[in-house]
């Protein structure tokens, strides 16, 4: 059965930065999009950042473009976000997923929906204190 491990996750203050790492089995990851999502506690799942297969191309959500760095790398089927410049708002649980068709529609709204996102992980918590 296909899974996706997240770690990475922690505590850290205000303007500090974490690197969660998703790693993939059972699983040609090669073949899938990537991406990061979050849900904070009562507030909707929200699309972070996804990667194209090869890792050309990357899409980022607003809120943390600039901040954020999706990354991966196909020998170790792993992918990674680099976040920086956390805050409080970035207090989530993080879940990678796979997607191995995402269509041809916007990124923004591949991001944004994640239902072509088929497999997921169990998240890691992020959580951010002043």
């Amino acid at each position: 059965q296909v899974q996706l491990v997240e770690s990475g996750g922690g505590s850290v203050q205000v303007g500090g930065s974490l690197r969660l790492s998703c790693v993939a089995s059972k699983v040609t990851f090669s073949n899938y999009y990537m991406g990061w999502f979050r849900q904070a506690p009562g507030k909707e799942r929200e699309g972070v950042a996804l990667i194209s297969t090869s890792g050309v191309v990357t899409y980022y959500a607003d809120s943390v473009k600039g901040r954020a760095t999706i990354s991966r790398d196909n020998a170790k089927n792993t992918v990674y976000l680099q976040m920086n410049s956390l805050n409080t708002e970035d207090t989530a649980i993080y879940y990678c997923a796979a997607a191995r068709n995402v269509g041809s529609g916007h990124l923004a709204t591949i991001l944004r929906d994640g239902t072509a996102f088929s497999i997921w992980g169990q998240g890691t918590q992020v959580t951010v204190s002043a």
